[in-house]
């Protein structure tokens, strides 16, 4: 705890007056983060740091295994989140942030070690259809390799109960809101994001166009139902 209390002295002394300029106008002005990314609680992923945000730039979600639970009408933090950060701060982007070696996908896909944690183990249910993915449609499939690929999965499950609360789903019928999922690979500093049009994960590339999951475009059924009459 000593060491954290210096680093707290330290931001005091030699970050915050560098930067007292941009949390003067944040303290004034309010924020206008760019995205809200929800990732994984885990202490190896830092969400500011993998995107270089400075204060201001990103609202963020964390929690074990990066889960986003479908609407509900009880309350939530995580619902709670993403309704504020959509309706209150007009965020354009959602970021769906995995990890590999997740300590949440491998309780997942091995109950037994959520034995004392009742807590964890109910919280992971809003995971079991990617468990149920993994479990029928990878055969062959072992350790390591379960988890990495319950870790993806997961992601498109999140994914799609995202699309699920009301906010969200105005702001894509509107267009106003795109979806990603990324999966950070610890080892290698690597980011993957989902491409909505193959459903595969690919590296994110300065050459390439970034890969989204679903693109900001509008989304209205009843359009096409007019069309067709």
């Amino acid at each position: 705890m000593n060491e954290l209390m210096g680093r707290v002295l330290s931001f005091a002394k030699q970050v915050f007056p560098n930067q007292s300029d941009l949390y003067s106008r944040l303290a004034s002005d309010g924020q206008s983060p760019k995205a809200l990314m929800i990732s994984c609680a885990d202490s190896r992923v830092v969400p500011e740091q993998i995107m270089q945000a400075g204060p201001g730039d990103l609202f963020v979600c964390r929690n074990a295994g990066n889960i986003v639970p479908p609407y509900a009408t009880q309350n939530g933090g995580v619902s709670s989140t993403v309704e504020y950060a959509v309706e209150a701060l007009g965020v354009h982007d959602i970021i769906v942030c995995g990890h590999s070696d997740c300590g949440a996908m491998k309780a997942l896909m091995n109950p037994e070690m959520l034995e004392n944690m009742p807590n964890v183990a109910a919280w992971l249910r809003h995971s079991q259809a990617a468990k149920s993915v993994v479990e029928r449609g990878y055969p062959g499939v072992e350790n390591g390799e379960r988890v990495r690929a319950a870790s993806l999965e997961n992601i498109n499950v999140q994914i799609a109960h995202l699309r699920t609360h009301p906010s969200v789903a105005a702001a894509i019928a509107r267009g106003e809101v795109a979806l990603h999922g990324w999966f950070f690979d610890i080892a290698y500093g690597q980011v993957l994001a989902l491409d909505g049009v193959s459903n595969q994960f690919m590296p994110i590339r300065e050459d390439a166009p970034l890969p989204v999951a679903l693109p900001a475009s509008p989304r209205v059924a009843a359009e096409r139902l007019e069309a067709a009459e």
